[in-house]
């Protein structure tokens, strides 16, 4: 009997659920390039409810949703400062500097998340022949560093600082809710100093295309026209705007149930020889562990997990990340175990 295979690359990989093909399908809509799509006029007004902000904006993709807050928070030749590994600095094309004239000012740090101090000292000083800093990005929870997650404290330490230095703070917070399930804190909360927030409709939450992006009624009116600008503006994107509107409902509760598979996988790869990996350190639903042990590089690796039925990522040349999303079930988990063990079992 044919299984579909255990797809753990990402979690933009999920279909919609039935009712999302409900909503979609009965969905009331209109021109929303004329504000006229009722579904998501209603979509917007509960994200702004749900993050207590005057305004939230549809946007296709969480890369556009960074880059538009970018071109409206950095001028052309301004700096912003980010963690190395973060998305805006590894996996959007460059756009800050290519569309938005404004360029990385990167800091490593080895578990994703940056210190008010160590955002302080890269500050640049007011000096006229230096590129001056314009905004600090903060991701939460942090892909490339394993969903890890920025503490309430930390957050509003790195914004009161910002603040208290003339710079505005972005959040991308493509799986917000994902930190907000863990630290058992609202989204509002989590985002409540940043000046602007982006969060993806179309990864934890599992709807089908999507991100949002938030602030005040001046800056969503920006927004909407820089998103114009970019070839952001939809037509009856209300069937959109219906799934998403189940996914914020739907979704948020069973998030720990990914996190739970997380930590299962977390757990069973540290007990393997091939693997290397602290699974106190897999707190929401990214796994990234090292392989070099099994004497084969990720790439070699997520290729014979394909053999098995199970899809990986490679992102490093000895690191495979997995990530748990609702289309993966307890059964699915203990399947790319099983391939796990046969696959990272060390060379003789």
């Amino acid at each position: 009997m044919y299984e579909p295979a255990v797809d753990l690359r990402s979690d933009t990989v999920t279909r919609p659920s039935p009712a999302m093909r409900r909503a979609m399908a009965e969905a009331e809509v209109g021109d929303d390039v004329y504000g006229e799509d009722p579904t998501m006029n209603r979509l917007e007004e509960r994200v702004a409810q749900l993050f207590e902000r005057q305004a939230s904006l549809f946007v296709p993709s969480g890369s556009m949703g960074n880059l538009i807050s970018i071109k409206l928070w950095a001028r052309p030749g301004s700096e912003i400062i980010c963690e190395q590994k973060a998305h805006i600095n590894q996996y959007e094309l460059a756009s800050m500097a290519a569309l938005a004239g404004a360029f990385p000012r990167p800091i490593s740090a080895p578990d994703g998340i940056l210190t008010w101090s160590q955002i302080e000292a890269a500050i640049r000083p007011k000096t006229y022949y230096i590129s001056q800093t314009a905004l600090v990005s903060i991701e939460n929870t942090h892909n490339m560093a394993g969903g890890t997650l920025y503490p309430i404290e930390l957050t509003d330490e790195i914004c009161d600082g910002a603040h208290a230095a003339g710079l505005r703070v972005h959040l991308d917070g493509a799986r917000i809710f994902n930190a907000s399930v863990a630290l058992g804190m609202s989204v509002a909360r989590l985002s409540s100093r940043c000046d602007s927030v982006m969060f993806s409709l179309s990864k934890g939450l599992g709807a089908p295309v999507g991100s949002m992006i938030l602030g005040s009624r001046e800056f969503v009116a920006q927004a909407r026209v820089i998103r114009k600008m970019l070839g952001g503006g939809m037509r009856q994107v209300g069937v959109l705007a219906a799934a998403a509107l189940v996914a914020l409902e739907e979704s948020p509760p069973r998030l720990a149930e990914d996190h739970a598979h997380a930590r299962r996988l977390a757990e069973a790869l540290a007990g393997m020889p091939g693997a290397s990996i602290d699974p106190r350190a897999v707190r929401t639903n990214i796994v990234i562990f090292d392989v070099r042990n099994s004497g084969k590089t990720a790439a070699e690796v997520c290729s014979a997990l394909g053999q098995f039925g199970v899809l990986a990522s490679g992102v490093e040349t000895y690191a495979v990340r997995l990530v748990t999303h609702r289309d993966v079930d307890g059964k699915g988990i203990e399947r790319a175990i099983r391939a796990l063990e046969e696959v990272l079992a060390p060379r003789a």
